[in-house]
């Protein structure tokens, strides 16, 4: 069995549950530099590399999970990363006999749409689009694992869709409670679904192990609503008019203030709760809940604070985020001032 990404976040948990399972003969771990788990057998080298097809053989299950989704990557830079990796890990292994691929993508693919089911099933139409962050390069691994097997018969591809992932991360949404104030725009209809990483890890572990297989959504059981985040979290809320909160992300992504696109505010704004049904029938629970995944989320964010778009202490710019309150706080800001100026000159 194959781990790509073995040497840091939820491939490093993978790769050391994978190498104490008394179901896997050998762990195969592949990363840029070598990791900490001593009983896998490691191979340094980029995974867009074509002579990763010799270091899989041998391999039944690969598990994919070299993917960028940093929020201070350049975007054109991680798409390229994102689809070249998939792509050659995809065909190298077909090369090497490999008989299941494992990819790691987001319940995001399915789009957070106002019209959308609560909870989602997994073969619900995929009706995201690239305008969050990452989103697009999910999409374009997903139609890669879609197409894989047509063009390698007898390559199993199956895809695992995580909620809104914690433990360990930082992205868009999970620096949405690092803001002082909750956004909540006027007329939304936001849902949570947390999916703590060792939740995550159980699952892979459950797909590598061949017993479970197609398109998996994993989560907590259920979802909370945005009262019961606001009460569970103690921060209060900041209600916007859609166009404000939208218009301000956008033109501070724009003005290259951000790294996090407009997009990533219908996340927080629209439901994309998943059922999970597909793994529950194959019999994986989560071990968490939201209440204590969000709990986890918010000790993990005590002390940082996202004010105008930065964080207090940080001087990089690429540690803006898009999804906070204080994005539209910003923008309105700016927009008060220059209201304020005009009526000062007539």
């Amino acid at each position: 069995m194959a781990v790509t990404g073995a040497a840091s976040g939820p491939g490093a948990l993978l790769t050391q549950r994978l190498a104490e399972s008394e179901e896997v003969k050998q762990v195969l771990a592949i990363d840029e530099r070598r990791g900490e788990v001593t009983e896998a057998q490691w191979h340094v080298l980029d995974v867009r590399d074509p002579a990763i097809a010799e270091k899989l053989r041998g391999a039944d299950v690969v598990v994919h999970l070299a993917v960028d989704l940093d929020l201070g990557t350049d975007a054109a830079a991680r798409t390229a990363y994102n689809v070249r990796g998939t792509q050659t890990v995809l065909t190298a292994a077909a090369a090497a006999g490999v008989r299941r691929v494992v990819l790691c993508t987001s319940a995001m693919v399915y789009g957070a749409l106002p019209d959308n089911a609560v909870p989602l099933a997994e073969d619900a139409e995929l009706r995201a689009t690239a305008e969050a962050t990452g989103v697009g390069d999910l999409l374009e691994i997903e139609r890669l694992g879609e197409r894989a097997p047509r063009a390698h018969p007898g390559l199993n591809v199956t895809v695992v869709r995580p909620a809104l992932l914690v433990g360990g991360t930082d992205t868009a949404l999970t620096r949405y409670f690092e803001s002082p104030r909750l956004l909540v725009v006027a007329g939304s209809r936001p849902t949570w679904q947390f999916c703590h990483v060792e939740d995550l890890v159980g699952a892979l572990e459950y797909a590598a192990l061949e017993k479970v297989e197609g398109e998996l959504a994993v989560g907590c059981e259920g979802w909370l609503e945005q009262e019961e985040v606001e009460e569970l979290s103690g921060i209060r809320r900041m209600e916007l008019p859609s166009a404000v909160a939208l218009g301000a992300a956008s033109r501070l992504h724009r003005l290259g203030l951000t790294p996090s696109p407009a997009g990533d505010l219908a996340y927080t704004m629209h439901p994309w709760a998943v059922s999970g049904s597909r793994l529950h029938a194959a019999g994986w629970r989560p071990r968490w809940t939201n209440e204590e995944v969000l709990a986890e989320l918010l000790e993990e964010v005590a002390g940082r604070h996202t004010v105008a778009g930065r964080r207090l202490g940080r001087k990089d710019a690429t540690t803006l985020g898009a999804a906070g309150a204080t994005v539209a706080l910003v923008g309105t800001a700016a927009i008060v001032r220059r209201a304020r100026k005009a009526r000062r000159r007539a």
